[in-house]
C-alpha cells in the first residue's frame, strides 16, 4: 500500500515537487536536443490522446472540473497550437493537467531547462512575494519584495504561473507557483518574459526599488538545492536558526526543548533512512517520553510532501499509546508541503489521536487521488503522470480541500529572516480551554455568553481556515432534543450568518423554526435552503409536510 509522491526520489533540504517534476523531466530525456520538431498535427495529436486516456487511468477525473469545461478548454488549446511556440505548447499541456486540481496528476515538460534556471529563488509570505534566496551576484535582491517579474507584476505572474501547478488546492498553488517563476521556458510559454536569456526582476527593499537583470544558470544541482554559496534572507542576521530550519536536509531527527519541557520531532518525508528505519526512530522518540518529563510532543510535517504511506501506521499507534496523545499536549504543524502520505499521516492523526493541528492547512484532500502512472503520448513522448487510486481516509462525504489548522499561523518575511518561527510559538503560548469544542462544552451549562464568545472565536485570526458549520448543527440539534428551542434557535441562526451558501444550515434552521411553532418561517428556510440546491432532500420533503398541513 503505496501512495507515493509523484516522484520516486526526494532532494535533500528542498521538497517542492514541481521542482523535481522538471528536474525529472531534464535528466529523463528532455535535454536531449536530437528530438525532432513536431508539426502542429503531430502536437494535435498528442492532445486529443491525453484527452481520451486521462478519463481512462483517473478514478473520477471530473470529481474537481466538469466535463464541459474539460472539453471546451481543450478543443481551444487544439485549435491554438498551430499559432503557438514550442514553450506554448508545452505549458499549454501544463494548464490541461493542471485543470484536473489533483497534484499527484502531472505533466512533464518537453526540452525545458535547456537555458538552465534563473538563480532566484521566489517564496510567497503572508506579506507577499519575496526573493528569499539567489545566487551571490543577485545579493542585493534576497530579502527583497517583488514587485514585477518580466512584463507583469508579481501578483499577476503568480496567477499566470498557477494556472499551470498541479496541485489538490490552493496551499499546493501558493507553494510551487512561485518555483515556476525561476523557469526560462515557463515563463515564455506563459508569455510573462520575452526573452529566455534575460530576466527583468524589480525588488524593493524599504521604500527603495532596484531592478535586476537576471542570466539563466546552467548548473542544474541549483534545481535540487542551492549551492553553499548562495545566500539566503534567514541568514541575513545574526539570529539563532529556528528549529523548522535547522536541519531541513534530514528525513527525520528530534530535540528536546528542556526549558519547556517539549519533545520537537521533524519528519520531513514518509520514507526509511538506510541506517536507522523510521519505526526504529519513533522507537527511539517514544523510549525517550517515557523516560524523561516531556509535557508537550510537537510533529513537525511542515514540509513532508509524502513517501510510503504504509508506514505511517507505527508513528498513529505509538502516539496512541503514549502519555501525551492529550489535548494540549500534542501537536502537529502543517503547510503547503504537506502532501500525499504526509496527507494520509495527518487524516490517521485526525482521525484517532488528540492532536492540535497548527500552521497553515495542507496541500492534499483528506480524501484525495494517488499512486500516478505514466502516460506517454506517441509523438512528443511527454510523459504525464495520472493517478490511479483513490484514497478515502475519512468519512465519504467529506469534501474539504485540505486539513485545516485550528490554529493558524502564516510565515511573514520578517519572520523567516529574523530566524522566527511563529507555529512553534503559537504552540508554546496554547491555552487550554480554547478550542471551538470547548466553547459549546461550557454552553451546555451557561448559554448565556455563548453568541458572544462564538463571534469572538470566529473573528480571530488563528481560527480563519476552521469549518465550524457541522460543530455548530450538532450542537443545535443536541439543544432541540433537550427541548430547549430558544437556544437551538440561536446556534441555528448564527450558523445561517457564517455559512450563508450552505443548504444544509437553512434546512436545520427550518427544523427548529418549526419546532417552534413558526410554520411560515420554516417553510421560507426551506425555500431558501432549495434556491441553493434544489435537490436537497430533507428540505424537499419538509416542505412537502408543511404544505399539505
Amino acid at each position: 500500500m503505496m501512495n507515493k509522491a509523484r516522484f520516486f526520489f526526494r532532494s535533500a533540504g528542498f521538497a517542492s515537487k514541481i521542482l523535481i517534476l522538471l528536474v525529472v523531466s531534464f535528466a529523463c530525456g528532455a535535454a536531449q536536443n536530437n528530438v525532432p520538431q513536431l508539426t502542429a498535427a503531430e502536437w494535435q495529436a498528442d492532445l486529443v490522446f491525453l484527452a481520451e486516456t486521462m478519463p481512462k487511468q483517473h478514478p473520477n477525473l471530473f470529481r474537481r472540473m466538469k466535463r464541459e469545461d474539460f472539453d471546451a478548454a481543450v478543443k481551444q488549446f487544439h485549435d491554438q497550437i498551430p499559432s503557438l511556440s514550442e514553450d506554448e505548447i508545452n505549458v499549454g499541456f501544463m494548464k490541461i493537467v493542471a485543470m484536473v486540481k489533483d497534484g499527484h496528476t502531472s505533466v512533464f515538460p518537453r526540452n525545458f531547462f535547456s537555458r538552465g534556471i534563473y538563480p532566484l529563488r521566489f517564496y510567497l509570505y503572508k506579506d507577499g512575494l519575496f526573493v528569499q534566496k539567489a545566487a551571490p551576484e543577485y545579493a542585493e535582491a534576497v530579502g527583497g519584495r517583488v514587485v514585477r517579474i518580466g512584463n507583469y507584476s508579481a501578483e499577476d505572474a503568480l496567477k499566470m504561473a498557477g494556472q499551470a501547478v498541479f496541485a489538490d488546492n490552493e496551499m499546493g498553488i501558493r507553494e510551487n507557483a512561485p518555483v515556476l517563476l525561476s523557469v526560462p521556458e515557463i515563463l515564455a510559454g506563459l508569455k510573462i518574459n520575452d526573452d529566455k536569456q534575460n530576466l527583468k526582476v524589480v525588488v524593493q527593499t524599504g521604500n527603495a526599488e532596484k531592478t535586476f537583470q537576471v542570466k539563466p544558470a546552467l548548473n542544474l544541482r541549483e534545481l535540487l538545492q542551492p549551492p553553499a554559496n548562495w545566500i539566503d534572507s534567514a541568514n541575513s542576521s545574526k539570529n539563532q536558526t529556528p528549529l523548522y530550519l535547522k536541519d531541513a536536509r534530514n528525513i527525520y531527527w528530534f530535540e528536546y526543548l528542556k526549558e519547556q519541557k517539549t519533545l520537537y520531532v521533524q519528519e520531513n518525508a514518509v520514507q526509511n533512512k538506510q541506517d536507522e528505519p523510521l519505526g526504529a526512530f519513533y522507537k527511539r522518540v517514544f523510549d525517550f517520553i517515557a523516560a524523561n518529563p516531556v509535557e508537550k510532543f510537537v510533529l513537525d510535517l511542515r514540509n513532508n510532501d509524502g513517501g510510503n504511506n504504509g508506514l505511517n501506521r507505527q508513528v498513529v499507534i505509538g502516539l496512541i499509546k503514549s502519555k501525551l496523545d492529550e489535548r494540549g499536549k500534542l501537536f502537529v504543524i502543517t503547510g503547503r508541503r504537506t502532501f500525499s502520505a504526509a496527507q494520509n499521516l495527518v487524516s490517521d492523526l485526525e482521525n484517532y489521536t488528540n492532536a492540535i493541528f497548527v500552521g497553515e492547512p495542507t496541500a492534499g484532500h483528506p480524501n484525495h487521488y494517488g499512486d500516478a502512472r505514466p502516460v506517454v503520448l506517441p509523438n512528443s513522448k511527454l510523459e504525464v503522470h495520472v493517478s490511479s487510486v483513490y484514497w478515502q481516509d475519512v468519512d465519504p462525504r467529506d469534501t474539504r480541500s485540505w486539513t485545516a489548522p485550528e490554529i493558524a499561523v502564516e510565515l511573514t518575511s520578517e519572520d523567516y529572516r529574523s530566524g522566527r518561527d511563529p507555529a512553534l510559538q503559537a504552540i508554546f503560548e496554547y491555552v487550554p480551554g480554547s478550542s471551538f469544542q470547548d466553547i459549546i462544552n461550557a454552553a451546555q451549562k451557561n448559554f448565556a455568553e455563548f453568541s458572544g464568545k462564538y463571534k469572538a472565536f470566529k473573528n480571530d485570526p488563528k481560527h480563519r481556515f476552521i469549518d465550524t458549520e457541522a460543530a455548530m448543527n450538532r450542537f443545535g440539534y443536541a439543544l432541540l432534543q433537550a427541548k430547549r428551542v430558544a437556544d437551538a434557535l440561536e446556534v441555528f441562526k448564527l450558523n445561517v450568518e457564517a455559512y450563508p451558501n450552505s443548504a444544509n444550515v437553512y434546512d436545520s434552521l427550518g427544523d427548529a423554526l418549526q419546532a417552534a411553532g413558526k410554520k411560515d418561517e420554516a417553510i421560507k428556510a426551506y425555500e431558501k435552503a432549495l434556491s441553493i440546491d434544489p435537490n436537497y432532500a430533507s428540505s424537499l420533503d419538509s416542505l412537502r409536510k408543511l404544505k399539505e398541513q
